[in-house]
């Protein structure tokens, strides 16, 4: 008597090969048969007309905050995420120490977009160490099951103090106390390191993130530590930005491979995106790392399956007429009041009659890629567009005639004035997409390139993060619909479905080094999804506000889950939560 039949659905089991009509029985939280004919079970669900895969494994999200008090952990739940990776860019909340956790906590609000205000009510920190923050993870269950890396940002304040925020270089001692930080947090089951070098990273005091500083001799005892525990992986992500003096994409592209090199053994990814303004460097990256995977590395490419984009709004993070004097006199009343204002002929009039006021600085935690879209949203605006709540639905890769620019033609006006009118639709809940990086040619042609790519790995979701200005969470989702059936309907090259599963969820464990799970196969974790292939879809984001202290987040409709299990227990029916919490901490070196 089994615990679970999921009959009559088309298994996609992870392999790359071609879904066959089978039913798989659970017990006691894995796959313990496929095929025909496997006798009875306490339950049976009939997923007849639905594909069935292994749950998906999202490599880059930032819940590390979000987990303290949160077990549910949407978004991601609702995208068919049944194991996440926290902890990346480098950022996260241990190692702590009583003292740091507002210098921890600072970094958070400014990198990656979560209110401090719901960090500070909502972080239980029942720990210091990262051991103890695992134990701590481990008390607690929830939906998807987590692994954490180790961050370099804190790990760098717990050795260095104070020096570490200033940017100051780590000496012999301080590199030597973070090796031994890193090797105790491999052994109590990280399931890796990261560090982050983005030039757009930055705290909400507008200071650099400690370990966008770090030189070539810390990156090599960090990796070095990952190395000799025997698992674990390598993350790392870099703009190659160059706008240090004397940098070029050659000198920082060396730091990479001497951290990569003195992690070898270990596999590693490096974020791969296209840039407006340097759009040759992804094929930069690509030949590079090549060169050091044909030496004998092991480097995959984190690559996001749409562009990274930012949603902008009234009442999201940023907008485009967040800067002009008149605004900012208004900024910090209610939407409502602020709308009310905003649809004043008058203030109108003033208003786009100034100019926009710099808001970055070395103080301000906002970074100064918003300021240089302000400055050229003229040009800019060809490539931002309404989301259209009425529809229900987003086009995430849509042509010029449907961005502001092409709005504003074809309505005589200027672009501010038509995104002034466009901000107010929906009492002030109107929603714009910019697509910030991976859209530079109007299309994702090239993002095609990057993801067909032998060493790609879907990633990049920040899930958890940037929660007033994107819902990436739902890349998985957007992966299968978009690129296995919605792009080819239209013509367009795309990625076959059994791919697109191998992706998501095979190769993601195998990068990881956790055999248990990854596949629909004997032996391995029940982590599954049914899905309404055919229904699947995304609706427009809405914003929320149920975080600590009343912070608001995006989230994003999903249609298509008929079922979601993790470790054998459904979390999912009919894309609505259950109140089952079967999800547990991943330790690498331990449960793989």
């Amino acid at each position: 008597m089994h615990d679970l039949l999921i009959k009559n659905g088309t298994v996609f089991d992870g392999s790359g090969t071609e879904g066959r009509i089978a039913d798989i029985a659970i017990s006691n939280g894995h796959i313990v048969a496929i095929g025909q004919n496997l006798g009875e079970a306490k339950d049976i669900l009939d997923a007849s007309g639905h594909i069935v895969t292994p749950g998906f494994i999202d490599l880059h999200t930032h819940y590390d905050g979000q987990v303290s008090w949160d077990d549910a952990l949407q978004p991601s739940v609702n995208h068919g995420v049944t194991t996440a990776v926290m902890g990346n860019c480098g950022v996260g909340f241990a190692p702590c120490r009583a003292e740091d956790r507002d210098k921890l906590i600072r970094l958070m609000e400014g990198v990656e977009d979560i209110p401090g205000t719901a960090l500070h009510e909502g972080i239980k920190w029942e720990w210091e160490s990262f051991p103890e923050y695992l134990d701590a993870l481990d008390s607690h269950p929830r939906t998807i099951n987590i692994a954490a890396m180790i961050p370099h940002d804190p790990l760098r304040v717990f050795a260095m103090g104070d020096r570490a925020v200033f940017n100051q270089p780590a000496n012999d001692q301080d590199i030597a106390t973070m090796e031994t930080l890193v090797r105790e947090a491999m052994d109590a089951g990280a399931i890796g390191l990261s560090t982050g070098r983005s030039d757009f990273h930055k705290s909400s005091d507008g200071g650099w993130t400690p370990a966008s500083e770090a030189g070539k001799d810390e990156l090599e005892g960090l990796a070095r530590a990952v190395a000799a525990s025997g698992h674990g992986v390598l993350q790392a992500v870099n703009d190659f930005d160059m706008v240090r003096p004397g940098e070029t994409f050659e000198t920082e592209f060396a730091l990479m491979e001497a951290f990569f090199r003195a992690g070898a053994g270990r596999p590693g990814s490096m974020s791969l995106m296209e840039r407006d303004f340097a759009p040759d460097d992804w094929k930069k990256i690509i030949t590079s790392t090549e060169a050091l995977n044909a030496d004998g590395l092991n480097i995959s490419f984190q690559v996001a399956p749409r562009a990274i984009g930012a949603i902008n709004g009234l009442n999201c993070t940023f907008h485009p007429i967040m800067a002009f004097p008149s605004y900012l006199g208004i900024a910090n009343l209610p939407l409502a009041k602020r709308v009310e204002k905003l649809r004043d002929p008058a203030f109108k009039t003033q208003l786009l009659s100034e100019k926009p006021i710099q808001l970055s600085g070395d103080d301000s935690p906002v970074p100064p890629l918003v300021d240089m879209m302000i400055a050229t949203f003229p040009h800019l605006s060809e490539k931002i567009f309404p989301m259209n709540r009425h529809e229900g639905s987003v086009d995430y890769e849509p042509s010029s005639e449907a961005s502001i620019a092409g709005l504003a033609r074809d309505a005589g006006v200027s672009v501010w004035e038509m995104a002034y009118d466009l901000l107010l639709e929906d009492e002030g809940k109107a929603l714009f997409y910019f697509p910030v990086y991976n859209y530079t040619n109007m299309n994702y042609d090239n993002v095609l390139t990057m993801m067909r790519h032998p060493k790609a790995l879907p990633g990049l979701s920040d899930g958890g993060a940037h929660v007033g200005t994107i819902c990436d969470a739902s890349f998985p989702t957007y992966l299968l619909a978009h690129w296995t059936r919605d792009r080819m309907k239209r013509g367009k090259a795309g990625i076959e479905l059994s791919r697109a599963v191998q992706m998501l969820s095979a190769d993601a464990a195998d990068y990881l080094g956790l055999a248990d799970r990854g596949r629909i196969a004997v032996g391995q974790k029940a982590d599954i999804n049914v899905i309404n292939y055919e229904g699947l879809s995304l609706g427009v984001p809405v914003m929320v506000e149920d975080l600590p202290a009343g912070g608001q987040r995006l989230l994003q409709p999903v249609e298509g889950y008929m079922a979601t299990f993790v470790n054998g227990e459904q979390v999912i029916t009919n894309d609505e939560l259950t109140k089952a919490r079967p999800g547990r901490l991943v330790r690498s070196g331990v449960s793989a």
